[in-house]
């Protein structure tokens, strides 16, 4: 399945495009951008990889994570070391894992699901419903 993906790195570097490979346990995925060669992704130097509903977004939707995800797992609350914060839910959330996937607590957003890299969080919170 075609994924269309934003991939957020720790150094700030932002890239945009299309990914077939993404498998959560791997050290690394495919990332293709327009075209040309696809690019080699080593997830140790990400941030977040954002499977998103449509490539350019929409720059003036204002984040509002107060949705309630039915059946979404665990509600946690994610603070970057960048000071970015994000409240989704997840299934498989474990402080023993690289990563793990989330949806976020923002259905109108352009975010349908987030994978969380752990080495790029400051602190992983579990919220009370």
């Amino acid at each position: 399945m075609l994924n269309k993906v934003v991939v957020k790195f720790k150094d700030n570097k932002v890239l945009r495009g299309e990914t077939l490979n993404f498998v959560p346990t791997s050290d690394y995925f495919h990332l293709q951008q327009d075209k040309g060669t696809p690019l080699e992704i080593h997830m140790e130097t990400l941030k977040a990889i954002f499977f998103v509903k449509d490539l350019a977004g929409n720059k003036d939707h204002q984040k509002d994570y107060n949705d309630r995800i039915i059946d979404g797992g665990r509600k946690i609350q994610v603070r970057f070391l960048d000071g970015e914060t994000i409240v989704g839910y997840s299934f498989g959330y474990s402080p023993e894992r690289k990563g793990f996937m989330m949806v976020p607590a923002d259905s109108k957003g352009n975010n349908d699901r987030i994978f969380v890299v752990k080495s790029a969080t400051a602190k992983v919170e579990i919220l009370s419903s």
